[in-house]
């Protein structure tokens, strides 16, 4: 008879359930924001963690450590190969599988994604503007992510969310426009503080539209009903009066909710890391390729869960910031 496993808690009683698995490093789109035009030096390939490596990792969590819900990230997680194959052999763990994505290549695989057991995607949009978007991401690909984000709708990913990243001066124009396009779709729309995880370090606080000026923006046009918090789910929700379009603001820095933090992220190389902004990391893949066995693997993973800190310390003369941006670490 199969016993329930230990729950994955850290030195401050947070029961970590929740595992982001980056998929990859490498990404099609160029965002001013995330890297520089020439893209980023990549992993080699016999670094990046095979199928086997991932899927073992993932049946350890599930079974060992309380895992219940799995995001694939990246840079591009559409760009694995065999991305569909993988998501089956997740799936058949057993956990709630999500997927963030840019959007692109998302029209030609949503179906077979859906058939192989992912349960919903997030996709990244910060305007609706071709102009625009081809200006913050180097490419010319608005249609594609369009064109995705009804693929995934129709092929039964709901809900279907869209990440923005409202910047001053950048898009903040837009906030009330991005809403509505998720009022017109049926999109769960979604606004996420500006982070310090650029892989050029030029991360502006100054730059950074708050929680509060997303909703005031949103509340110049609509009526914003409170919906809360659903569990540790770090997004605030609000639902447009008069529709089913609910508005999600992560407040990482302004509001940050970390005392509720039940998150631990693996990179596309193998290393384990407690928080997005950690300065350390365990290596997971070092174990695995070494031969140790399931029992060494669950150890070395509570053991960097216990030494997680109390949060990420943006805005304070102790905050570090990570040497991997955002694209190596995973969403």
């Amino acid at each position: 008879m199969n016993t329930a496993p230990r729950p994955l808690v850290d030195r401050f009683g947070r029961v970590h359930t929740d595992l982001r698995v980056s998929l990859t490093d490498r990404c099609n789109l160029r965002c001013t924001y995330c890297m520089p035009a020439e893209g980023l030096d990549w992993l080699p390939r016999a670094e990046v963690l095979g199928d086997d490596e991932v899927v073992r990792l993932v049946r350890i969590a599930v079974q060992r450590l309380g895992v219940r819900s799995v995001r694939l990230t990246g840079g591009e997680p559409l760009l694995r190969r065999g991305l569909p194959g993988l998501v089956a052999r997740l799936a058949a763990l057993g956990v709630e599988l999500s997927l963030t994505t840019n959007g692109i290549g998302l029209a030609r695989t949503a179906v077979e994604l859906r058939e192989a057991g992912l349960g919903r995607v997030n996709v990244s949009l910060d305007t609706l503007r071709a102009d625009r978007f081809a200006a913050l991401t180097r490419r010319d690909r608005i249609g594609d992510v369009f064109a995705g984000l009804a693929a995934a709708k129709a092929a039964g990913l709901d809900p279907v969310k869209v990440n923005a990243v409202p910047v001053r001066g950048v898009n903040d124009d837009e906030i009330a426009e991005l809403a509505s396009f998720a009022v017109e779709h049926g999109y769960r729309m979604r606004f996420i503080e500006s982070m310090p995880l650029d892989a050029q370090g030029s991360w502006d606080r100054a730059a950074m539209v708050t929680a509060d000026e997303v909703l005031a923006r949103l509340g110049e046009r609509f009526e914003l009903v409170p919906v809360g918090r659903s569990g540790n789910a770090p997004a605030e929700e609000w639902r447009i009066a008069g529709t089913d379009t609910v508005i999600g603001v992560i407040a990482s820095v302004t509001r940050p909710f970390c005392g509720g933090c039940d998150r631990v992220r693996l990179t596309a190389d193998g290393q384990l890391r407690n928080c997005l902004f950690a300065t350390e990391e365990s290596d997971l893949r070092a174990l695995l390729r070494g031969g140790a066995d399931d029992g060494r693997i669950e150890e070395a993973w509570r053991a960097s869960v216990a030494g997680k800190g109390p949060g990420h310390a943006i805005g304070s003369a102790d905050f570090v910031r990570p040497e991997r941006p955002m694209s190596a670490i995973g969403g």
